[in-house]
């Protein structure tokens, strides 16, 4: 007796991807190439585009739990992590070559941003829903301890060494040693991924059976077929998410002008708007009492900021005729080294609660509001 035939993917689509999430995508790129052709930010472009950056967020969200589902963890957040970065250095070349000198500081506000946004308004977030849905929350320290050490280093050596090299004026590096950093930051963003998805894959899975018996939980896996138009989904997703943040930040430009704020300021809010996808798919699984993967996207968002900007940069400089600034500030400085002291205790312990997450919080707001009075 011949067997069954197997169903087409056109018949298996529906069960991992609804309609909508195959509309939106459409949707948010149509947006983004009719408004490109826009002189003047009116104010029914800018609710279109902010419209359109929701339909995008929503739809990549839930084609990358699709691919998560798929591959298991902790590969799913990585392909999250890794798809917004790359997307997102693609954003910062483009702007900084059409820039010019004024754009000299774009990496290193952005690669900033970035990390403050994960390291305490992303995790504070989290920790805050998941310790209000289910008290004390758990995590493996083996993955998230070393995860945060690699950070720090990162950011220091990118970030806050310029300030005190000698070879250039400024808060700069010279060419050698902007080669080096990028080498370094590249080597170092390999050795976690090999870290993570394969020496030692296990430290960064559930924290104990319980979440290993929810993490498994769910229907059949979909198939390579749905995982893969899921991904290439993911993909137009995220470029009309970058796209669209792009496009609103003329307004967002004047919006803070007219506040009186640093210009530095709209690249803070591009940054929020572009790490929207990250965030809401990590708060989204601390509310299921899935903190360990909520970590993972957390922190390995911030470490693929870094870890692929620096060397992006470091190739760009032999194009970019201005010296490129990536040193920090003295009250910059001193909110990365409190991040990451409060991080270091936070994460220290396998354990946390709402009273961490409200910890983490106010250091988001400190940076929010520095951001804007500094």
């Amino acid at each position: 007796m011949s067997s069954p035939p197997r169903p087409s993917i056109a018949s298996r689509l529906p069960h991992a991807l609804p309609m909508w999430s195959l509309q939106l995508p459409a949707l948010a790129l149509v947006l983004l190439v009719a408004l490109q052709g826009l002189g003047s930010q009116a104010w029914w472009a800018v609710l279109l585009a902010a419209a359109g950056l929701i339909a995008a967020v929503l739809s990549a969200v839930h084609h990358a739990e699709v691919v998560a589902h798929r591959v298991g963890e902790p590969f799913g957040t990585l392909v999250l992590a890794l798809a917004v970065t790359v997307i997102e250095v693609a954003l910062i070349v483009s702007l900084m070559l059409a820039g010019g000198a004024s754009a000299s500081a774009l990496a290193r506000d952005t690669v900033f941003a970035a990390v403050m946004i994960v390291c305490n308004g992303v995790v504070g977030l989290c920790l805050l829903v998941g310790g209000i849905r289910h008290g004390v929350l758990a995590f493996r320290v083996e993955g998230t301890s070393p995860s945060l050490a690699v950070l720090a280093a990162l950011c220091t050596l990118t970030l806050v060494l310029p300030v005190f090299t000698t070879s250039t004026p400024g808060p700069t590096f010279s060419g050698p040693q902007l080669a080096f950093a990028g080498v370094v930051s590249l080597a170092l963003y390999g050795v976690f991924v090999f870290v993570q998805t394969v020496r030692h894959r296990d430290y960064f899975l559930p924290a104990d059976a319980q979440d290993l018996a929810d993490a498994s939980a769910h229907a059949e896996p979909p198939s390579a077929a749905v995982a893969w138009v899921a991904l290439s989904l993911l993909m137009v997703c995220l470029v009309g998410v970058v796209g669209l943040a792009k496009t609103l930040a003329p307004s967002l430009e004047a919006g803070v002008s007219a506040l009186g704020a640093p210009q530095s300021l709209v690249g803070v809010l591009v940054a929020l708007l572009v790490l929207l996808p990250e965030t809401w798919a990590a708060v989204r699984a601390a509310a299921h009492n899935r903190l360990q993967t909520s970590l993972n996207l957390a922190i390995g968002s911030a470490l693929a900021s870094i870890g692929l900007t620096i060397p992006a940069v470091a190739v760009l400089s032999l194009f970019y005729p201005h010296p490129l600034v990536l040193g920090l500030d003295a009250s910059a400085i001193v909110m990365l080294v409190l991040t990451f002291m409060v991080g270091t205790l936070t994460l220290g312990r396998g354990r946390a609660t709402v009273l961490q997450g409200a910890v983490h919080l106010v250091l988001f707001a400190v940076f929010l509001f520095l951001a804007v009075f500094p």
